[in-house]
């Protein structure tokens, strides 16, 4: 049995093929990564591929990996999974922009998204249209500009800002079904 080793030996042991240091590695982040890869693709079974697949490429990449300090390496398999999240939308053909039926035009205070639980809101964002949600992820979660979004999912600008805003007005729609059901 290994003991819990630091982050940067983790690294070092990862880059020298240490299977024991890299079963470390996937049971410390796993949980951590799993939640960004169903955040980007709104389901399970297409998260698990996303993560198998992102673990593989960081085991393959240790060698192009710079230890930078605690957070580093956690930050390095957060961009891998995103990015392999990106590459599977773009497979899908999934980033092109969606009709979506009116929707209301009141706006929820923040007050109001205080109120409905954290689990809830990352089931309402999963569930929005593909498009839709790797934009709002990027901006909201990777805190991307959408000069930024439009240059890493090949669409413009304003095809960007124009999905953040649907999605927001989608999740502001869902907000105010939950609170009316739930007698808020």
């Amino acid at each position: 049995m290994l003991q819990k080793l630091s982050e940067k030996e983790m690294v070092e042991r990862c880059r020298q093929g240490d299977n024991a240091a890299r079963k470390q590695l996937y049971e410390q982040y796993a949980g951590l990564l799993m939640a960004v890869c169903v955040r980007y693709s709104g389901d399970r079974d297409t998260a698990q591929d996303i993560l198998h697949d992102g673990f593989l490429k960081a085991f393959r990449s240790f060698d192009r990996f710079q230890y930078k300090g605690e957070g580093s390496l956690r930050a390095w398999l957060t961009r891998i999974m995103v990015n392999g999240a990106l590459e599977q939308l773009r497979k899908q053909s999934l980033m092109n922009e969606q009709p979506i039926e009116e929707l209301p035009e009141d706006i929820e205070d923040e007050e109001s998204l205080e109120l409905v639980p954290e689990a809830e809101l990352m089931r309402f964002i999963a569930e929005l249209p593909a498009g839709y949600r790797t934009v709002f992820n990027l901006y909201v979660f990777e805190d991307k500009s959408h000069k930024e979004i439009a240059d890493l999912l090949g669409i413009t600008e304003h095809t960007s800002s124009s999905q953040l805003f649907r999605a927001k007005k989608m999740l502001q729609q869902k907000v105010s079904a939950y609170l009316k059901q739930e007698g808020l």
